[in-house]
This record gives C-alpha cells, sequence and structure tokens, in this order.
C-alpha cells in the first residue's frame, strides 16, 4: 500500500466554507447587538416618555388646585366660581386619566380623534402653539435685557 501525497481537492473549499460560517457568526452577532441596542433605546424612550406623561400629569393635579382655591375665593354661586369650578374638575379627572393609562394608548386615542375631527384637532393644536410661545416667551421676558438707543450711535450701511 502506498500513500500518495496529493493534495485534498477540498482544501479551498473549506476555507471558504469557514469564512462563510464566520462571516455568518460576524453577522448574527452583529443584528443581536442592533437588536440589543434598538430594545435599550426603545426602553429608555418609553422610561423617558412615562417620567414626562406623570410630570404633565403632576402639573395638570397642581393647576386644578390652584383653581379650585381660586374657586373657594370667589363670591359663592357666580358665574367664575363655577366656570373655575368646573374647569378644576375637568383638569383633576384628565390628570387622573393620564396617570391611569398607558402612552400607547393615549396616543391611539388621539390619532383617533385627529382622523374623526382633523380641523378640531388643528385647532386645538394651534392654540396650543400660540400658548406654549406666549408662555415661553413671558417666561424668558425677565432675563431679556433691554438696549438703551444712545443718540449718533447708529450704523448705517456696511457692518463689516
Amino acid at each position: 500500500m502506498t500513500t500518495q501525497n496529493t493534495p485534498d481537492p477540498k482544501p479551498s473549499q473549506s476555507a471558504a466554507t469557514q469564512a462563510k460560517v464566520t462571516a455568518s457568526d460576524v453577522t448574527e452577532q452583529a443584528k443581536s447587538a442592533a437588536r440589543d441596542v434598538a430594545q435599550n433605546a426603545a426602553s429608555a424612550a418609553k422610561d423617558q416618555a412615562e417620567t414626562a406623561k406623570s410630570s404633565v400629569a403632576d402639573e395638570m393635579s397642581g393647576v386644578a388646585s390652584a383653581l379650585r382655591t381660586a374657586a373657594e375665593e370667589m363670591r359663592s354661586g357666580s358665574p367664575q366660581e363655577r366656570t373655575f369650578g368646573q374647569i378644576a374638575e375637568g383638569l383633576a379627572d384628565a390628570s387622573e386619566a393620564m396617570r391611569d393609562r398607558d402612552l400607547s394608548e393615549m396616543v391611539q386615542d388621539v390619532s383617533a380623534f385627529a382622523r374623526k375631527n382633523p380641523l378640531v384637532f388643528l385647532g386645538g393644536a394651534a392654540l396650543i402653539g400660540f400658548a406654549a410661545t406666549r408662555f415661553a416667551k413671558a417666561s424668558n421676558a425677565p432675563n431679556q435685557q433691554t438696549t438703551l438707543h444712545t443718540p449718533g450711535t447708529e450704523r448705517h450701511g456696511d457692518f463689516s
């Protein structure tokens, strides 16, 4: 029996197969890492949204309490007292509903409302935007310094 030292015709195939297996393993590891990063990001976003939701609910509850106090200080039975009381109750109910509901349910409800009442939704969104802008400007007003204009210091033409 003689053994020949003929090269095996499959070494290049086994190297190619091994490279494919290695590439497949690396691909799976990358996919797994990407899934983990996506899950962590989604979890962090959900936690932030829940924190914001809780903060908004607390703020609404505080406003409702302030409105109740204001209503109590008004003349009993007056239209202002009733209006403030109704607004306070509405805000308190909305605050509790916000605490009890999941964020995804709230998003679905808002989406459904927007589809059923697009003009009301857009009008409300615009109103909220205007109110937020006014609030932001009002809260920044004390921080802005007014510059005094000194006569003869105006510049005309090229400012370079």
